[in-house]
């Protein structure tokens, strides 16, 4: 069975990053951290994948995350390489992101998400090791990014700038470590809310205490952000519901739910582009970004664009998982379909006991760069 739970936070999570991207809204970063929910669902995830096939599991993540990326690649590499994108050997990291592959100037705006598909990949590749030590050693494998990070920004520790992700949402993929055992939920309220109230107040305090250059958005914000989002995780998992019964009650919204978590690659690797496109074309018709109306026309359009290209190329997500290929996806299922571990997308059985079969699902994404237009933020999600 799948944990529709999950898939309802992988869904909110998702619009949350584009929503932030068109409008720019730092508050959205404090209501609902989308980008460390998703590396720790990721990281859920990994560890039911790691428990049910060992190491074999980094090739299927990874043969479920690149393909995606290879239809970017084919569309916007040429272009960035006519429009002067020297060729280099360095062009071979959009086939395998291990380093920011190279851009040029347009393609750095709109392919600024790739950060995201880096870290994931460099998670990915590390959990083995770390799913064997924190089997053995929970709370100080758990503790280790935050610990780092804490160094880090205290100048003990002046490591560059991939360490201070690392410290950052390699914490969340370990909190998806423990969701998956069941630490988060096995946690007494009298244990849990403290933890997580000390947290967002530490957190919280952190933020007001340094505002960044966007005042108190959470991605201009490492330490701070970490711990506001680990808070928020501990709550969003640790309390998680058996299931969301509501959500079957409205085909609408269940199939919207269905469709985004079945092309989350999709959606995110291909929003950025639009917005980043659409941001100078719609204030030459007036729609300022800082005009209620104008956002909103912003909003519908990148979600309908990105709806477009999904119905194009959203399939080679379904080919990536080995699942039967859908225009549109959510339809009736045959049973094969619902019984294939290997086809699922993020949000299956991840969190149930250590030994209970996960269904595997998909990874998913959202952003990191510098600069862009009006309210376009290439640098967060």
């Amino acid at each position: 069975m799948r944990n529709r739970y999950l898939d309802v936070l992988r869904f909110l999570a998702i619009v949350r990053v584009v929503v932030y991207h068109v409008t720019g809204w730092a508050t959205l970063t404090l209501v609902f951290p989308a980008m460390s929910v998703m590396f720790a669902l990721a990281g859920s995830l990994m560890a039911a994948s790691l428990t049910r096939s060992g190491p074999a599991a980094v090739g299927r993540r990874l043969r479920r995350l690149l393909p995606s990326l290879w239809v970017l690649a084919a569309v916007f590499v040429p272009a960035m390489l006519l429009s002067g994108l020297p060729v280099s050997p360095r062009v071979l990291l959009w086939l395998f992101p291990i380093a920011d592959p190279p851009a040029n100037d347009w393609g750095a705006l709109a392919l600024s998400i790739i950060w995201y598909l880096r870290d994931y990949l460099w998670f990915v590749l590390a959990s083995p090791v770390a799913f064997w030590l924190f089997r053995r050693a929970p709370l100080p494998t758990l503790l280790a990014p935050y610990l780092l990070l804490v160094a880090i920004e205290a100048g003990i520790y002046p490591a560059p700038p991939v360490l201070r992700e690392f410290g950052l949402y390699f914490g969340a993929w370990m909190l998806g470590f423990a969701h998956h055992a069941g630490m988060l939920r096995r946690l007494s309220g009298r244990v849990l809310y403290p933890v997580a109230l000390t947290l967002a107040v530490g957190g919280g305090a952190w933020i007001v205490g340094h505002p960044g250059p966007r005042g108190y958005d959470l991605n201009d914000n490492h330490l701070g952000n970490a711990l506001w989002s680990a808070a928020f995780i501990l709550i969003v998992l640790g309390r998680a519901p058996s299931g969301v019964a509501w959500l079957s009650r409205s085909q609408l919204a269940d199939r919207a739910v269905t469709v985004v978590n079945r092309r989350a690659l999709t959606v995110y690797l291909w929003h950025m582009p639009f917005v980043v496109a659409l941001t100078p074309l719609v204030d030459v018709v007036g729609w300022s970004h800082q005009d209620p109306l104008g956002l909103a026309i912003r909003v519908l359009l990148v979600f309908a664009l990105v709806g477009l290209v999904t119905l194009a190329v959203g399939w080679v997500e379904d080919v990536a998982a080995r699942r039967r290929p859908e225009l549109i996806p959510g339809g009736r299922r045959r049973p094969a379909e619902a019984a294939d571990p290997d086809g699922a997308e993020p949000g299956a059985r991840s969190g149930a006991e250590p030994r209970a079969r996960v269904l595997d699902p998909a990874v998913v994404p959202a952003p990191r760069s510098p600069g862009t237009p009006a309210a376009v933020d290439v640098n967060a999600g």
